[in-house]
């Protein structure tokens, strides 16, 4: 489990690395199968741009771009939006196994009738 931030374009003062290490690690708690998350924080004119890569087990990688006017923002927004879609992929995983449990307990039991 490693985290990698890259700031391009600007001075990471203020500790904007830190608090994207920090929503990056929040990720990796929630998410036990994460490996590997990138933060690219870059700055152009007056958009501040946050990008978060996310890489899982089973070649599952997860990608979320944001833009706004402040960098914690951004940051919060694209970490919300990789969390939503490794969130989604989880549940798809988990609900498709038990639907098909199910159907076969119901096939098994119309073939007892």
């Amino acid at each position: 489990m490693s985290i990698e931030v890259t700031v391009r374009h600007m001075d990471a003062k203020g500790g904007i690395q830190d608090y994207a290490r920090s929503k990056a690690e929040m990720l990796i708690e929630d998410f036990p199968r994460v490996e590997y998350v990138h933060v690219i924080l870059d700055v152009e004119k007056h958009r501040c741009i946050a990008e978060v890569l996310a890489q899982a087990k089973k070649h599952v990688r997860v990608e979320a771009k944001e833009m706004s006017d402040d960098m914690k923002a951004s940051i919060d927004l694209a970490v919300y939006k990789v969390e939503r879609q490794l969130r989604k992929l989880s549940d798809r995983s988990h609900d498709h196994k038990t639907v098909m449990k199910k159907a076969e307990t119901k096939r098994q039991v119309m073939k007892g009738f």
